[in-house]
């Protein structure tokens, strides 16, 4: 049985939505922990409710990004883990995080990479007259954003839309999107050729893209 961390620094609803799967769709895994880098966010208090492990490491009481950074790490080794999923997780992992875990730290992104990496992906997307936007879930390497794409997927960018009518769709699908490809992951279903990735073995209904149509 393999063992999830979610990353989570808000209200961790993507962290809901990837639990829900893991049970419902009994994987081989579990999450064995629901840490957050604020310790007020809510998704701590949303975790406990499903009978998660939940803790946080507050980010603010290290004087350098690198000391955070390795207090992470010694707890994530600690707990043996697998998997490190990132779930609104609103910290940049240093270099020497990410290749300590490589291969393992898993993220959503919302947009289509490598078309929008950082911040205020709606907005920019708005601002550039894109007909699809959507979201990617990617490994993560030292590169930000830019990491091995498992999956995406897109949603029309409607007449009228703003930035935030356009994140709920967007949210709508991540909450699809994530546990589906961390699944492929889980069972060892991915398999990574450079900077490709391929799923092994595809299932009915299965596939790595898919275009979700708007909320009627």
């Amino acid at each position: 049985m393999q063992k999830i961390a979610v990353l989570i620094s808000g209200r961790g609803s993507n962290m809901l939505s990837l639990a829900a799967r893991c049970r419902e769709e009994r994987w081989p895994a579990r999450i064995v922990a629901v840490i957050s880098n604020r310790p007020g966010a809510a998704g701590l208090e949303a975790a406990t409710g499903l009978g998660l492990p939940a803790e946080s490491i507050d980010h603010k009481a290290f004087a350098e990004r690198a000391d955070f950074d390795a207090a992470l790490a010694e707890r994530l080794e600690a707990l043996e883990v697998d998997w490190i999923v990132l779930a609104g997780f609103m910290r940049v992992l240093g270099e020497a995080f990410v290749a300590r875990f490589e291969g393992r730290i898993v993220n959503i992104h919302p947009s289509l990479l490598p078309s929008f990496p950082g911040l205020h992906t709606h907005r920019r997307a708005l601002e550039a007259g894109v007909r699809l936007h959507g979201a990617t879930v990617h490994l993560v390497t030292s590169s930000l954003d830019l990491g091995p794409i498992v999956a995406q997927a897109a949603v029309p960018v409607l007449d009228g839309d703003d930035p935030d009518g356009l994140a709920e769709r967007v949210l709508a699908v991540e909450h699809r999107l994530y546990p589906m490809a961390l699944r492929w992951l889980v069972e060892g279903r991915i398999i990574v050729e450079g900077q490709r990735c391929r799923l092994r073995d595809p299932r009915e209904g299965e596939m790595q893209w898919f275009v979700a149509s708007p909320p009627a």
